[in-house]
């Protein structure tokens, strides 16, 4: 698995999976478990749908994970 998300990708990822969570967690929906997903893929370093795309936003740090 080649490493694809950046630094800035990564922490708008992990911003954007905490408000997800927490609107899910204040409205009591189980929709707010949506916010898991950009979490781990931040966490992870790898978004499966980049790859589809040709996107890479790890630019300079290329790496095999």
């Amino acid at each position: 698995m080649k490493l694809n998300v950046g630094g800035i990708d990564k922490k708008l990822r992990m911003a954007a999976g905490a408000v997800i969570l927490a609107l899910g967690a204040y409205f009591q929906s189980w929709w707010g478990l949506i916010g898991l997903v950009p979490l781990g893929t931040a966490l992870i370093n790898f978004c499966p749908i980049y790859p589809l795309l040709g996107i890479n936003t790890r630019k300079g740090r290329d790496a095999v994970g």
